[in-house]
Protein backbone atom coordinates (compact mmCIF):
# COMPACT_ATOMS: atom_id res chain seq x y z
CA UNK A 1 0.00 0.00 0.00
CA UNK A 2 1.14 3.52 -0.80
CA UNK A 3 1.54 6.54 1.57
CA UNK A 4 -0.94 8.84 1.54
CA UNK A 5 -0.41 12.29 3.93
CA UNK A 6 -1.52 16.15 3.44
CA UNK A 7 1.13 19.15 3.91
CA UNK A 8 -0.92 22.78 4.33
CA UNK A 9 0.83 25.62 3.45
CA UNK A 10 -1.69 29.03 3.80
CA UNK A 11 -4.95 27.94 2.40
CA UNK A 12 -3.50 25.75 -0.17
CA UNK A 13 -3.33 21.16 0.72
CA UNK A 14 -1.32 19.44 -1.47
CA UNK A 15 -2.02 15.40 -1.22
CA UNK A 16 1.70 13.26 -1.87
CA UNK A 17 0.66 9.55 -2.77
CA UNK A 18 -2.96 7.60 -2.65
CA UNK A 19 -5.74 8.98 -4.96
CA UNK A 20 -5.95 12.66 -6.13
CA UNK A 21 -7.72 14.89 -4.26
CA UNK A 22 -11.43 15.38 -5.45
CA UNK A 23 -12.91 19.02 -6.25
CA UNK A 24 -16.77 19.89 -7.12
CA UNK A 25 -18.00 23.10 -8.18
CA UNK A 26 -19.04 24.43 -5.16
CA UNK A 27 -15.34 23.95 -3.97
CA UNK A 28 -14.11 25.89 -6.85
CA UNK A 29 -16.44 28.94 -5.89
CA UNK A 30 -15.46 29.00 -2.64
CA UNK A 31 -11.74 29.43 -3.72
CA UNK A 32 -12.53 31.77 -6.43
CA UNK A 33 -14.46 33.99 -4.13
CA UNK A 34 -11.50 33.82 -1.68
CA UNK A 35 -9.23 35.05 -4.19
CA UNK A 36 -11.52 37.47 -5.58
CA UNK A 37 -12.31 38.47 -9.32
CA UNK A 38 -9.02 40.53 -9.62
CA UNK A 39 -7.01 37.45 -8.66
CA UNK A 40 -8.67 35.03 -10.27
CA UNK A 41 -7.16 32.16 -11.99
CA UNK A 42 -7.10 28.67 -12.70
CA UNK A 43 -3.53 28.38 -11.14
CA UNK A 44 -4.59 30.38 -7.78
CA UNK A 45 -7.70 28.20 -7.53
CA UNK A 46 -6.33 25.31 -8.56
CA UNK A 47 -3.34 26.06 -6.03
CA UNK A 48 -6.13 27.08 -3.33
CA UNK A 49 -7.29 23.70 -3.46
CA UNK A 50 -4.18 21.55 -3.70
CA UNK A 51 -4.77 20.39 -7.13
CA UNK A 52 -3.48 20.65 -10.62
CA UNK A 53 -4.86 23.43 -12.94
CA UNK A 54 -6.27 20.07 -15.43
CA UNK A 55 -8.40 18.95 -12.69
CA UNK A 56 -10.69 21.84 -12.68
CA UNK A 57 -11.58 21.58 -15.94
CA UNK A 58 -13.41 18.65 -15.12
CA UNK A 59 -15.93 21.52 -13.79
CA UNK A 60 -15.26 25.42 -15.59
CA UNK A 61 -14.83 25.77 -19.15
CA UNK A 62 -11.28 27.05 -19.08
CA UNK A 63 -10.92 30.86 -18.14
CA UNK A 64 -14.09 32.04 -19.34
CA UNK A 65 -15.56 29.60 -17.42
CA UNK A 66 -14.04 30.13 -14.04
CA UNK A 67 -14.90 33.56 -14.34
CA UNK A 68 -18.55 33.06 -15.01
CA UNK A 69 -18.58 30.38 -12.31
CA UNK A 70 -17.42 33.03 -9.46
CA UNK A 71 -18.80 36.10 -10.96
CA UNK A 72 -22.41 34.90 -10.90
CA UNK A 73 -21.71 33.74 -7.42
CA UNK A 74 -21.15 36.81 -6.64
CA UNK A 75 -24.28 38.41 -8.43
CA UNK A 76 -26.35 35.90 -6.64
CA UNK A 77 -25.55 37.61 -3.52
CA UNK A 78 -26.88 41.02 -4.66
CA UNK A 79 -30.89 41.92 -4.29
CA UNK A 80 -31.96 45.02 -5.66
CA UNK A 81 -34.51 47.03 -3.50
CA UNK A 82 -37.52 48.59 -5.03
CA UNK A 83 -39.37 51.48 -3.20
CA UNK A 84 -42.36 51.43 -4.81
CA UNK A 85 -43.64 54.74 -3.63
CA UNK A 86 -40.34 55.88 -5.82
CA UNK A 87 -40.83 57.62 -9.17
CA UNK A 88 -38.98 56.22 -12.05
CA UNK A 89 -36.71 59.04 -11.64
CA UNK A 90 -35.51 58.07 -8.07
CA UNK A 91 -36.03 54.32 -8.74
CA UNK A 92 -33.13 54.38 -11.55
CA UNK A 93 -31.06 55.90 -9.52
CA UNK A 94 -31.40 53.93 -6.77
CA UNK A 95 -30.88 51.03 -8.88
CA UNK A 96 -27.82 52.59 -10.23
CA UNK A 97 -26.25 53.67 -6.65
CA UNK A 98 -27.03 50.07 -5.32
CA UNK A 99 -25.65 48.35 -8.07
CA UNK A 100 -22.36 50.85 -7.70
CA UNK A 101 -21.96 50.12 -3.68
CA UNK A 102 -22.18 46.87 -3.98
CA UNK A 103 -19.56 46.77 -6.92
CA UNK A 104 -17.36 48.96 -5.50
CA UNK A 105 -16.49 46.17 -2.36
CA UNK A 106 -15.84 43.40 -4.79
CA UNK A 107 -12.84 44.04 -6.26
CA UNK A 108 -12.87 42.94 -10.18
CA UNK A 109 -16.46 42.94 -10.31
CA UNK A 110 -16.93 45.95 -12.95
CA UNK A 111 -14.30 44.32 -15.23
CA UNK A 112 -16.66 41.26 -15.05
CA UNK A 113 -19.49 43.17 -15.34
CA UNK A 114 -17.96 45.67 -18.43
CA UNK A 115 -16.83 42.67 -20.48
CA UNK A 116 -19.94 40.80 -21.16
CA UNK A 117 -23.51 41.21 -19.15
CA UNK A 118 -25.61 39.11 -18.68
CA UNK A 119 -23.11 36.04 -18.73
CA UNK A 120 -25.64 33.66 -16.58
CA UNK A 121 -28.65 33.16 -14.52
CA UNK A 122 -27.52 35.60 -11.77
CA UNK A 123 -27.18 38.41 -14.23
CA UNK A 124 -30.26 37.34 -15.94
CA UNK A 125 -32.28 37.60 -13.01
CA UNK A 126 -30.98 41.16 -11.88
CA UNK A 127 -32.01 42.08 -15.78
CA UNK A 128 -35.68 40.61 -15.19
CA UNK A 129 -35.95 42.61 -11.22
CA UNK A 130 -35.27 45.50 -13.08
CA UNK A 131 -37.35 45.24 -16.44
CA UNK A 132 -40.46 44.43 -13.99
CA UNK A 133 -39.72 47.25 -12.09
CA UNK A 134 -39.89 49.69 -15.16
CA UNK A 135 -42.75 48.25 -16.67
CA UNK A 136 -44.77 48.88 -13.41
CA UNK A 137 -43.83 52.01 -13.86
CA UNK A 138 -45.83 52.43 -17.24
CA UNK A 139 -42.48 51.11 -19.85
CA UNK A 140 -42.62 48.46 -22.66
CA UNK A 141 -40.37 45.87 -22.04
CA UNK A 142 -37.57 46.95 -25.07
CA UNK A 143 -37.61 50.43 -23.80
CA UNK A 144 -37.34 49.40 -20.12
CA UNK A 145 -34.39 47.06 -20.97
CA UNK A 146 -32.43 49.70 -22.62
CA UNK A 147 -33.20 52.32 -20.07
CA UNK A 148 -32.07 49.63 -17.19
CA UNK A 149 -28.94 49.11 -19.35
CA UNK A 150 -27.86 52.71 -19.89
CA UNK A 151 -27.59 53.57 -16.09
CA UNK A 152 -26.49 50.25 -14.93
CA UNK A 153 -23.34 50.70 -17.72
CA UNK A 154 -23.03 54.25 -16.33
CA UNK A 155 -22.94 52.79 -12.77
CA UNK A 156 -20.32 50.21 -13.45
CA UNK A 157 -18.09 52.66 -15.21
CA UNK A 158 -18.19 54.91 -12.52
CA UNK A 159 -17.38 52.24 -10.31
CA UNK A 160 -14.66 50.92 -12.51
CA UNK A 161 -12.76 54.52 -11.69
CA UNK A 162 -12.89 54.10 -8.64
CA UNK A 163 -11.35 50.88 -8.47
CA UNK A 164 -8.45 51.95 -10.58
CA UNK A 165 -8.00 54.79 -8.28
CA UNK A 166 -7.68 52.95 -5.32
CA UNK A 167 -5.20 50.34 -7.10
CA UNK A 168 -2.79 53.06 -7.80
CA UNK A 169 -3.40 55.10 -4.56
CA UNK A 170 0.26 54.65 -3.87
CA UNK A 171 1.41 58.26 -4.63
CA UNK A 172 -2.04 59.43 -6.06
CA UNK A 173 -2.53 61.86 -3.29
CA UNK A 174 0.86 63.59 -4.28
CA UNK A 175 -0.42 63.47 -8.27
CA UNK A 176 -3.57 65.03 -7.51
CA UNK A 177 -1.85 67.94 -5.20
CA UNK A 178 0.14 68.51 -8.38
CA UNK A 179 -2.66 68.57 -11.04
CA UNK A 180 -4.68 71.26 -8.38
CA UNK A 181 -1.70 73.53 -8.14
CA UNK A 182 -1.44 73.76 -11.95
CA UNK A 183 -4.64 74.07 -12.35
CA UNK A 184 -4.51 77.25 -10.16
CA UNK A 185 -2.13 79.25 -12.00
CA UNK A 186 -3.49 78.24 -15.54
CA UNK A 187 -4.74 82.00 -16.20
CA UNK A 188 -7.28 79.69 -18.86
CA UNK A 189 -9.05 77.56 -16.22
CA UNK A 190 -8.05 79.02 -12.45
CA UNK A 191 -10.57 81.60 -12.40
CA UNK A 192 -13.65 78.82 -12.90
CA UNK A 193 -11.89 76.22 -10.91
CA UNK A 194 -11.60 78.70 -8.13
CA UNK A 195 -15.40 78.80 -7.68
CA UNK A 196 -16.10 75.45 -7.84
CA UNK A 197 -17.65 73.57 -5.24
CA UNK A 198 -15.58 70.36 -2.80
CA UNK A 199 -17.94 67.33 -3.92
CA UNK A 200 -16.84 64.29 -2.24
CA UNK A 201 -16.98 60.89 -4.88
CA UNK A 202 -19.96 59.36 -3.76
CA UNK A 203 -22.06 62.67 -3.71
CA UNK A 204 -20.70 63.25 -7.49
CA UNK A 205 -21.81 59.94 -8.50
CA UNK A 206 -24.89 60.59 -7.50
CA UNK A 207 -25.34 64.23 -8.95
CA UNK A 208 -24.08 62.50 -12.51
CA UNK A 209 -26.05 60.05 -12.34
CA UNK A 210 -29.37 62.09 -11.19
CA UNK A 211 -28.27 64.32 -14.39
CA UNK A 212 -27.96 61.88 -16.83
CA UNK A 213 -31.45 59.90 -15.63
CA UNK A 214 -33.06 63.13 -16.16
CA UNK A 215 -31.67 63.44 -19.91
CA UNK A 216 -32.33 59.26 -20.38
CA UNK A 217 -36.22 60.34 -19.29
CA UNK A 218 -36.54 63.21 -21.59
CA UNK A 219 -35.49 61.35 -24.22
CA UNK A 220 -37.70 58.19 -23.52
CA UNK A 221 -40.81 58.78 -21.74
CA UNK A 222 -43.45 55.75 -21.10
CA UNK A 223 -44.97 55.25 -24.08
CA UNK A 224 -42.26 56.01 -26.74
CA UNK A 225 -41.00 53.11 -28.84
CA UNK A 226 -37.31 52.59 -28.71
CA UNK A 227 -37.09 52.97 -32.42
CA UNK A 228 -38.71 56.23 -32.04
CA UNK A 229 -35.87 56.94 -28.89
CA UNK A 230 -32.85 56.43 -31.28
CA UNK A 231 -34.14 57.93 -33.95
CA UNK A 232 -34.91 61.63 -32.34
CA UNK A 233 -31.36 60.92 -30.63
CA UNK A 234 -29.74 60.08 -33.58
CA UNK A 235 -31.36 62.67 -35.19
CA UNK A 236 -30.17 65.34 -32.66
CA UNK A 237 -26.56 64.11 -32.63
CA UNK A 238 -26.25 64.55 -36.63
CA UNK A 239 -23.60 66.97 -37.53
CA UNK A 240 -21.63 67.08 -34.15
Amino acid sequence: MGTNFETVEGAATTRVGGRPRQVDVADIVRAGRELGLRDLSLNAVAARLGVTATALYRHVDGRWGLERLVGESLLDDLVLVDDPAHDTLRHLLSFGLQLRTFIVHRPGLAGYLQTLFPRGASGRRLMADELAALVRRGYAEDAAIVLSSAVASLAIGYAAAEEAQRDRADGLDGQRDDALAGLRVDERLAPGHADLPVVESEEYVRLMLTAAIGGLLAAAPPGRPVRQIVAELRAAGEGA
